[in-house]
């Protein structure tokens, strides 16, 4: 750490010679300022001062692209030189990492090389120093360069003004000086010339002195004459120099772009303008590189699809691409805020639409050093779609680790979240839908979910009407809060508007501006258009409701804002429409359903009691009839046999539509007992085998016994081998299994008869259902056999199944439980 001798500073003698020297230097033959502009460039730093110091201030006597805030008024307090150390000590000091200093913390400075200016008697008066914004190691070689430097200029005395004039007729001094110096006096002649404008200019000292400068150099100035140029410089007569940018002639005819510091000094022989020139060249083309290279990132950030935005150390936004600025709504080549951050106004959401500040953003997260990975941010700005955005950010850190700002990219996942989103939306609307008793009161629970998972505010379902045909509103959802404007629960006209166009066509519209959309021409459009844009509405989608290919309705959504994204959304709603017709569908079906039933039920009810009676009485007559049919003739006989086979019958089917409701309702009981079904179904193929001439085989155990009704399970042995026997042909054959498995009793009845035609074989155990094969064979029955064993089974809480035989026929399995 240097110390701080305050006795040097505060010395008498030497604040005496600071004073003396702040009076001399700006009168000095070469400019301080391009003093300070050789050391930072013969050491590549890129700032550079000339200083004084008493023990107050530090005076500012020349200086190389220091920051204003520090020099612009020529003094500075002590706290901020380094200046007071190499004074102190008297002797060259470096810092190779500046740290806990205020120049380091509030200009950047990291590292300073300096040497001491000293007066004639060796008192140290200021300092030549040069400075970096990134750590670094200064050498021995350095120091030394800056010491030679400073030897340059003369801080020992006041020199009268005659002596400066002598000193730059010195060619030794003016030689030894590494930029290209020219004296020129007021008519334009030159009078000075030293080496470095021979390197640069290539015209030698004997060329261009004593001649006119447009004579050589033709120094180019703006559009004026260099004359009338060195007539305003004379008259101005600045101690400082001047900078100005002008062109040169090169001995070989090409122009150079200079930077000429421009001073006029007062001699024995009258004013001369004293000019050091700076090759730009160099610079020029460097800005011509950096144009280009600016350029081709520029086309190039503007061709991504992505945005890209950037800002520098101190938060300030430089660089935000066109992806980006059309997020915003603004043009390609509309200048940035220059406090972008004041011009944020929480356009910007978190992805759970919190709104997010400025500091919040993944850009200014990252110039604090965070790396954001991958943060989704919502833009929601008025007049355009809300947009999601997958963001990541860096910090940029410089060749030293100094961080020089920061970069964000932002990808557009807007269509990727919605997908996203809908998967959810569709376990919702299925929860919806399952939980509703009818569509009319699951309407608007699903029409919210699908308008908040799209982000728009309204949304409308509709239904044909099964009795007028007609397309009405079921429900809707309003998240506009506007009142009753006609807007909703309007009536379509099939082929009119979007919604009644999707009616006819039966296909998805997607109208991404109505306001613009010229297919709606007729009253009632118009009328609508209207409406829309009164609400502020810009885009409708409207997808059909259908269950496989009948059309059922019409699912309309309506956004504020123009949307994109036709065809994902119209997929993603053609799903959600493709639920509520399901339901639709199902819940009609359940409706047809039980209408059927009841019907049945009605039916059967009239059988029983309508029915019963005037079939008793019949069969009762018949039977008389029959005792004395010896007395008839033959045809009497057989219409009386007719007439009691058929009235047996119907009382037959009475009988099971009477047991089936009876066992269906409860009403008639089953009597469980421990009994042999071994021994029941024996005694049924007895039965059987009496009354047909087919082939029956049993496979069946001497004894098995289960719990159940004996007479029920008979009738359910009965009507099984009936059925076989009656779909069989005339030589085919039944075979009958019965076995016992792990506390179950299966009994299996397999035939070679027509079988069941496939799909049909749930349906069989169905009231009055029977296969549509068996009406082309002339097979007649009721359809009741099945589904009065079926209901006996169910009744002793085992099963029924139906499979096909092989090579044809039918495998009828009952499973009951033996105990239970």
């Amino acid at each position: 750490m240097v110390v701080l001798n305050e006795a040097v500073l505060r010395d008498p003698v030497r604040l005496a010679a600071v004073a003396r020297a702040r009076r001399g230097l700006p009168a000095a033959p070469l400019p301080v300022d391009a003093i300070a502009r050789l050391a930072a460039r013969l050491l590549s730093a890129p700032m550079a001062a000339v200083t004084l110091v008493d023990d107050v201030e530090e005076h500012f006597a020349g200086a190389h692209e220091l920051p204003d805030a520090l020099a612009a008024t020529g003094d500075a307090p002590l706290s901020y030189s380094v200046c007071k150390y190499i004074v102190s000590q008297n002797q060259p000091l470096a810092s190779g990492d500046l740290r806990e200093h205020p120049l380091a913390e509030q200009f950047g400075v990291r590292a300073y090389a300096g040497v001491p200016l000293r007066d004639e008697a060796g008192l140290p008066l200021g300092s030549l120093t040069v400075f970096d914004t990134v750590p670094r190691t200064w050498s021995d070689d350095h120091l030394a360069t800056l010491t030679e430097i400073a030897e340059l200029l003369c801080t020992a005395r006041e020199i009268p003004g005659s002596e400066y004039v002598a000193s730059l007729d010195s060619a030794a001094l003016l030689d030894s000086v590494q930029e290209a110096f020219l004296a020129v006096d007021p008519d334009g002649i030159v009078v000075g010339y030293n080496h470095a404008a021979y390197r640069m200019l290539g015209y030698t000292a004997g060329e261009v002195c004593g001649r006119h400068l447009d004579h050589s150099l033709l120094p180019g100035y703006g559009e004026q004459p260099i004359s009338v140029a060195l007539e305003r410089l004379f008259a101005a007569a600045p101690h400082r120099p001047v900078l100005r940018e002008v062109t040169v002639r090169h001995r070989d005819g090409r122009r150079l772009a200079t930077q000429a510091a421009l001073s006029v000094v007062h001699g024995a022989s009258g004013a001369l303008a004293c000019v050091f020139l700076t090759d730009l060249s160099d610079r020029d083309a460097a800005r011509a590189l950096a144009d280009r290279h600016g350029s081709f990132l520029t086309a190039l950030l503007d061709s991504l699809s992505v945005g890209v935005i950037a800002c520098d150390d101190t938060g300030r936004v430089v660089v935000m691409n066109r992806a980006l600025r059309e997020v915003r709504g603004w043009s390609a080549d509309e200048p940035l805020p220059a406090d972008y951050g004041a011009t944020f106004d929480g356009f910007l959401r978190h992805a759970d639409m919190r709104p997010m500040t400025w500091t919040e953003t993944p850009l200014m997260r990252a110039v604090h050093g965070e790396h954001v990975t991958a943060v989704d941010v919502v833009s929601v700005v008025p007049g355009h779609r809300t947009r999601t955005f997958a963001s990541t950010a860096q910090p940029i850190i410089g060749a030293g680790g100094a961080r020089l700002g920061a970069v964000s990219v932002a990808h557009e996942v807007t269509a990727l979240r919605r997908a996203e989103r809908f998967r959810e939306c569709h376990r919702q609307v299925e929860h919806a839908l399952r939980t509703a008793e009818s569509t009319a009161d699951a309407a608007p629970e699903v029409l919210r979910v699908v308008a908040e998972t799209l982000g728009w505010p309204c949304a409308e379902l509709f239904l044909i009407d099964d009795t007028t045909g007609d397309l009405r509103s079921v429900g809707h959802h309003d998240a506009t809060g506007a009142g009753e404007d006609g807007f909703f629960n309007h009536t379509p006209l099939c082929g009119q508007g979007i919604t009644g166009r999707v009616w006819l066509s039966g296909q998805p519209i997607w109208v991404p501006d109505i306001a613009g959309y010229t297919e709606l021409r007729t009253p009632y459009e118009q009328k609508r258009v209207e409406v829309c844009l009164r609400r502020g509405i810009r885009t409708v989608l409207a997808v059909p409701v259908r269950d496989g290919g009948t059309l059922l309705g019409v699912l309309t959504c309506y956004a504020s804002t123009p949307e994109c994204h036709e065809d994902l959304l119209t997929v993603l709603l053609d799903g959600i429409a493709g639920q509520i017709g399901v339901y639709v569908a199902l819940r009609r079906a359940e409706q047809l359903a039980r209408q059927l039933t009841r019907s049945q039920e009605d039916f059967i009810d009239l059988v029983g009691h309508e029915m019963r009676t005037p079939l008793t009485s019949i069969a009762a007559n018949a039977a008389l009839l029959a005792e004395d049919a010896g007395l008839l003739d033959v045809d009497h006989q057989q219409m009386i046999e007719v007439i009691s086979r058929n009235a047996r019958t119907l009382e037959q089917i009475a009988a099971t539509l009477l047991d089936l409701t009876g066992l269906d309702t409860g009403r008639l009981p089953v009597t469980a007992a421990d009994v042999d079904l071994a021994g029941i179904v024996g005694d049924a193929v007895a039965a059987l085998r009496c009354r047909t001439e087919l082939t029956i085989i049993a496979d069946l155990p001497a004894g098995l016994t289960i719990s159940g009704d004996r007479g029920r399970l008979r009738q359910v042995v009965d009507e099984l081998l009936a059925n076989a026997a009656a779909y069989s042909p005339a030589d085919g054959e039944i075979r009958v299994r019965l076995r016992a498995h792990d506390g179950t009793a299966e009994l299996c009845i397999a035939d070679l008869g027509i079988g069941i035609p496939a799909g049909e074989q749930d349906r069989v155990t169905d009231r009055f259902f029977r296969g549509s094969n068996v009406r082309h064979h002339g097979i007649f029955g009721s359809g009741l056999g099945l589904t009065l064993a079926h209901a006996i089974v169910r009744r002793h809480h085992g099963t029924l199944t139906l499979n096909q035989n092989r090579p044809a026929g039918t495998v009828v399995c009952v499973r009951l439980p033996r105990h239970g």
